[in-house]
């Protein structure tokens, strides 16, 4: 039997979600193996540092020194409520473009990867640090980077739609 299209986008979606949270889990296994605390390698001429940090905050630390049943609600179970709607509206949606779907799927992996380090470690496992000149970022990690890959394209294909809409209707 042939599979359906219903099925092959099924399995597109779950391969993205698995490509991402297995990205992101690996290189944070391997951060958290080779690189000992605030140790910097300093790679690409000082561009790149990798230096582990474990962030019991969300992004830039913030909700850092909530209180722990606080914590637990704000960055666990309303985060992961949150991805688990986009789920199911990125496999039901029927009409979304290939771009969106992407999107959603990079956010809602890396989401998923930096949710699974807060439920299993206490903590999230950052290591990236860019640095070129005026233009830095905080410590990040793989996650953070699919979670920031997915907006872009969410924002460019928002973009696209909204131009395509101008040029139809003029």
């Amino acid at each position: 039997m042939k599979p359906s299209w219903k099925t092959f986008r099924m399995f597109l979606i779950l391969l993205m979600l698995a490509s991402n949270i297995g990205c992101d889990q690996i290189s944070k296994n391997i951060a958290r193996e080779k690189l000992d605390y605030h140790d910097q390698i300093t790679l690409l001429n000082g561009h790149l540092t990798l230096i582990k940090v474990e962030n019991t905050g969300a992004f830039l630390s913030l909700g850092n020194s909530l209180p722990q049943p606080l914590k637990l609600i704000l960055l666990g179970i309303i985060p992961l409520t949150a991805l688990a709607i986009a789920l199911v509206y990125v496999c039901t949606k029927r009409r979304m473009s290939g771009m969106r779907i992407a999107g959603m799927c990079f956010l809602i992996g890396g989401g998923v990867g930096n949710i699974a380090d807060r439920m299993i470690y206490g903590s999230v496992t950052d290591f990236l640090h860019l640095n070129f000149g005026v233009l830095q970022t905080g410590i990040f990690n793989m996650a953070d980077v699919s979670i920031m890959t997915g907006l872009a394209f969410i924002l460019l294909d928002s973009w696209y739609y909204r131009m395509m809409s101008t040029f139809r209707n003029n």
